[in-house]
């Protein structure tokens, strides 16, 4: 390749520079100019929920890279421009005479739909597009070629067609140099020069002020008002043109309408922490042979992870799992103990579990993210379902569900349903991004088939919101997965509200830190202190029922009846795709079969939580998160019995069917609140 090729390298799930085959495709071109640029896309500001915590975590990311950029040429930086890409790049091409635009494969179905429109419009404009895979060990779309167009439901499934193609390629260098982002007349001699010359050339340059191209221009799914945590207005847009500085830079949590001081900024973001982060892991070979995903604990916070952490740093390309699989293939081999674990369980199965719901969701399509149309997602009559219109577009906003389903959707996601493990990593998930995989496994359950029949789609949304990881086809897969809506078919395996988080914990660290008003319960009734007589209560400062929430509903009496719902939607065997969901006829139908219709009423009145603490509380204009919570008074309850004791399962949910772990034994743990005496309904 001649000295005439002008690249510009569109950084989008690649925030690094070592092991990147795009970028490393890009420098094979010679360039005699690459542009490194970052367009801040307003569907992704928009019409993506992204909660406080992923946009920090995002801003984080790209300020590194572009240090680790300045560092490796200091005539460069990350060059952030705001506007739709469809519209703004080819702006770029034609102004910075661009004869190639390099990028990483996006295999979401958004980066499809956008990508699409970016080959025609590069088309037009005679810029050629060089498209390299990286973000996954194996090629999604490839896989799915391979298995002839059908998703892959199974891990198997996904080991046999890989095994074909070859081992996992070994990760290559970050560059030593990179060439200047330089016009064609260029007299720059630093870098405040250059950023003058692009800041130039960006005159009248027209204005972006739209919301993005898809859904209805109204609809902002990150404000207050959905849901969301945006609560003030987006500026980021405003500095399209101006100064050079401000022009390139990138942006603020500020000027993304979001406040700060509403999370905690427990796991920072960049490339550089990833490989600090990796190289610790990796010098403990015991660590990385024995690894067991399912037997790391839930119970540890993110500052003291009993896991890797690493998801959040894959998720944006601040790692490349590329280099996470081979360093830790390196680790295991200096390992001189007993055996070592396998796939699925250890890191590389989880790698490989990534991979599995990539190449799921690129068969499927948009789907993939909902029910209806998904035809790998079984149909269950959850409440709060997604609903469309006579033409089959998503309303938005959702309208609300029966009254006491939306409440409980609300509780759930302030973590004050009154089940203080639930509540405990809710609160966490609020406020810091992330949560354990055998707590997420705990709320999922929860939320769908083990208590709340609560439409899967409803969970995956908060977790789109608040997980700094937030993967699309991860996401949604694992929900289908933990709703035994797809992927997994042991429905009758549950997790207990009281015995699994006591498994791992017995003081119960984890809601002492996110629900501190039970901090000083006992550890005998730390899980369930609606059971403590009420002089324990009296002496720890927490009265149930007025300083922390009654349970929102009979843990053993909902999982019965959920249980005998599931048998009935199992023997339907209706999937998303099928005429029945597709015109509406299916919810009736199973509801007629299997005879519950609405749940029973919530009491608001008796779950002010008086001693729950501001930070823990849902901060103003999202009190109540779902449309139709009630704002309180109403009287009746959830029928939580007094005192009864009952036998809970405790069951760890396993990642294959060829991978269960051992049902734990069942435990006497009760499921019903105190009545508001807190005397025991037996006799001491």
């Amino acid at each position: 390749m001649s000295k005439s090729a002008r690249v510009l390298y569109w950084f989008r799930t690649d925030l690094r520079l070592h092991d990147s085959p795009a970028l490393q495709a890009a420098l094979d071109l010679k360039p005699a100019a690459l542009f490194p640029v970052w367009c801040w896309d307003p569907n992704y500001v928009y019409k993506h929920r992204v909660g406080i915590n992923r946009f920090r975590f995002l801003l984080e990311s790209m300020t590194d890279l572009s240090s680790n950029i300045t560092s490796t040429q200091s005539k460069s930086q990350l060059l952030v421009v705001r506007g739709e890409p469809t519209e703004l790049l080819p702006e770029l091409w034609k102004r910075w005479n661009i004869t190639h635009l390099v990028i990483e494969k996006d295999p979401s179905a958004y980066g499809r739909r956008r990508d699409r429109l970016i080959l025609e419009a590069a088309k037009k404009s005679k810029v050629e597009v060089v498209a390299v895979q990286g973000h996954h060990l194996f090629d999604p779309e490839e896989v799915t070629k391979r298995n002839k167009g059908k998703p892959t439901m199974a891990m198997s499934t996904l080991q046999k067609i890989v095994a074909d193609m070859g081992a996992v390629p070994k990760p290559i260098d970050a560059p030593k140099d990179l060439p200047l982002p330089k016009l064609k007349d260029s007299k720059a001699k630093n870098l405040k020069d250059t950023l003058k010359e692009l800041a130039k050339s960006l005159d009248g340059l027209p204005h972006y002020t739209g919301k993005g191209r898809e859904g209805p221009a109204s609809v902002d799914l990150n404000s207050t008002e959905l849901g969301g945590q945006r609560d003030k207005k987006v500026t980021c847009y405003d500095t399209v043109t101006g100064e050079a500085s401000d022009l390139f830079s990138v942006p603020t949590l500020e000027s993304l309408g979001m406040d700060r001081s509403k999370i905690r900024e427990t796991i920072k973001g960049g490339e550089t922490l990833a490989l600090e982060r990796l190289a610790k892991i990796c010098k403990d070979a015991e660590y990385i042979a024995t690894f067991a995903k399912p037997k790391t604990s839930p119970g540890q916070s993110a500052e003291d992870p009993s896991t890797t952490l690493m998801s959040p740093y894959l998720k944006f390309g601040c790692l490349s799992v590329r280099k996470f699989w081979w360093d830790a293939e390196e680790a295991k081999k200096k390992y001189k103990g007993g055996s070592a674990t396998g796939p699925p369980e250890n890191l590389n199965g989880q790698l490989l579990f990534r991979d599995m719901y990539a190449c799921a969701e690129h068969a499927i399509g948009d789907a993939f993210q909902v029910i209806r149309g998904n035809s790998a997602c079984r149909y269950i009559d959850w409440y709060c379902p997604t609903a469309y219109d006579k033409d089959g577009q998503v309303i938005l906003p959702r309208p609300p569900g029966d009254a006491v389903s939306e409440a409980r959707l609300s509780a759930y996601k302030l973590g004050q349903t009154g089940f203080p493990w639930i509540d405990a990593l809710m609160r966490q998930l609020r406020l810091e991004g992330w949560m354990h995989h055998l707590g997420r496994h705990s709320v999922a359950a929860f939320l769908t088939r083990g208590q709340c029949w609560i439409s899967w789609e409803r969970g995956a949304e908060i977790f789109d919101e608040y997980l700094i990881d937030w993967d699309p086809c991860s996401n949604p897969g694992n929900w289908m997965w933990l709703s035994c809506s797809a992927f997994f078919t042991q429905y009758f395996r549950l997790y207990g509200l009281i015995t699994f988080g006591q498994k791992y914990d017995k003081t119960g660290a984890l809601i002492r830190k996110y629900c501190p008003e039970l901090k000083n319960f006992p550890d005998k009734y730390i899980y369930d202190p609606f059971n403590a007589p009420k002089d324990v209560q009296q002496k720890a400062g927490c009265i149930i029922g007025k300083d922390y929430p009654f349970p929102m509903l009979d843990e053993k009496e909902t999982k019965s009846e959920n249980m005998q719902r599931m048998k009935i939607c199992y023997q339907a065997n209706l999937h998303g795709a099928d005429k029945e969901v597709m015109n509406g006829t299916a919810e009736a139908m199973l509801r007629k079969k299997h005879g519950f219709k609405e749940p029973k009423e919530f009491d608001w009145a008796n779950r002010p939580g008086a001693k729950i603490p501001d930070w823990a509380k849902a901060p103003e204009g999202e009190e109540h998160t779902t449309e139709g919570a009630p704002s309180g008074g109403k009287k009746g309850g959830a029928n939580v019995k007094k005192e009864e004791e009952h036998d809970s399962d405790d069951d760890v949910l396993g990642q294959e069917d060829e991978h269960k772990e051992e049902r734990g034994t069942k435990r006497k743990g009760a499921t019903a609140a105190k009545s508001e005496t807190g005397k025991n309904k037996k006799k001491k």
